[in-house]
């Protein structure tokens, strides 16, 4: 394996992950499971100052961390949020995170949140405007971001281009790098007709600095993103050959309501490792961390999970509109 796919952007294979959620906090800091890593809702932690960061500072103390949030709204029309990006960039600094990510979408218009991540137009006009904010937000944050292509319900007419050559623009013009969310890519695809394997082959496999996995909804009409469901094979699949173009970068399990035990997402994210195994691929592995080599069977003596309380609520990849 090439030495250039092991670091995207700089950053190692952190191995297999999980989003960490508070009803797990308390089994986390008393069996400290093996997990490689976490993932927070950025937003759910700007401005939290009692006990959800008092857990997330002391979890960061013995795991790496990446921030996701939801509410940059890079695709908006609204000028960018400058006190937002100071919290953002305060909190990436207080916790280490390994890098900071978001969304291709926009949320709101007006002053106004929609707590939907809604779909951009793939246009020229639209590329050039995202792509001025994008090297203002790393300006800001004084590291290159990462997007997320989200999962989407409509479109617009107006589009010129795909959605994976509107990415390998954005990226190469503004140099931040992309976190593929295989199943968003796949339950688009339902929704909009087009070949999932055609949208993983062409994104630009040297920018990939993460994966996401999660499990959808079947509408039979259309497909919602609702990170509440194991995932299915046809995703696995998918993975398989984005673990294959890119050489492997780390992957993470986002499980979001109807939150199951830690044990069991930990075992969700495992398969990654399991599949792969089984199809003869082998992933680049971060040498500051002690293996990621871990059966599903270390898990089988952890003590149940505790939950501690609700967790805040992360808005869905869906829009407010149903596709009929």
């Amino acid at each position: 394996m090439k030495t250039e796919l092991m670091r995207r952007l700089g950053h190692p294979n952190l191995g297999l992950g999980l989003g960490l959620r508070m009803p797990h906090a308390q089994h986390i800091l008393e069996n400290r499971p093996r997990v490689d890593w976490f993932e927070v809702i950025s937003e759910n932690f700007m401005d939290s100052k009692g006990r959800p960061r008092h857990v997330l500072d002391q979890i960061a103390e013995q795991y790496p961390i990446v921030m996701h949030g939801v509410s940059l709204s890079i695709g908006s029309t609204d000028p960018l949020d400058h006190e937002y990006l100071k919290k953002l960039k305060a909190l990436a600094a207080e916790v280490n995170a390994v890098w900071v990510s978001d969304h291709l979408c926009w949320t709101g218009v007006a002053g106004r949140n929609s707590h939907d991540l809604l779909p951009i137009p793939l246009t020229e006009e639209s590329l050039q405007h995202v792509v001025e904010r994008i090297r203002v937000v790393q300006d800001v944050m004084e590291r290159a971001f990462v997007f997320e292509n989200p999962s989407s319900y409509v479109g617009f007419t107006g589009s010129t281009m795909s959605e994976w050559e509107f990415l390998s623009r954005m990226t190469e013009a503004s140099g931040c790098g992309l976190l593929l969310d295989v199943n968003n890519v796949y339950v688009s695809a339902r929704n909009h007709d087009f070949d999932p394997e055609e949208y993983i082959r062409s994104v630009p496999h040297d920018r990939v600095v993460q994966f996401h996995l999660a499990g959808h909804t079947d509408c039979t009409t259309h497909l919602i993103d609702t990170h509440d469901h194991p995932v299915i094979g046809a995703v696995w699949e998918l993975y398989r050959l984005a673990h294959e173009l890119t050489g492997g970068v780390s992957t993470l399990l986002e499980w979001d309501a109807n939150i199951q035990p830690f044990e069991e997402l930990h075992r969700e994210v495992l398969k990654a490792k399991k599949y792969l195994r089984q199809e003869g691929v082998v992933g680049a592995v971060a040498d500051w961390r002690d293996e990621i080599g871990r059966d599903a069977d270390d898990e089988s003596n952890l003590k149940g999970a505790q939950g501690d309380g609700p967790v805040a609520p992360h808005p869905l990849h869906l829009s407010s509109v149903e596709v009929q």
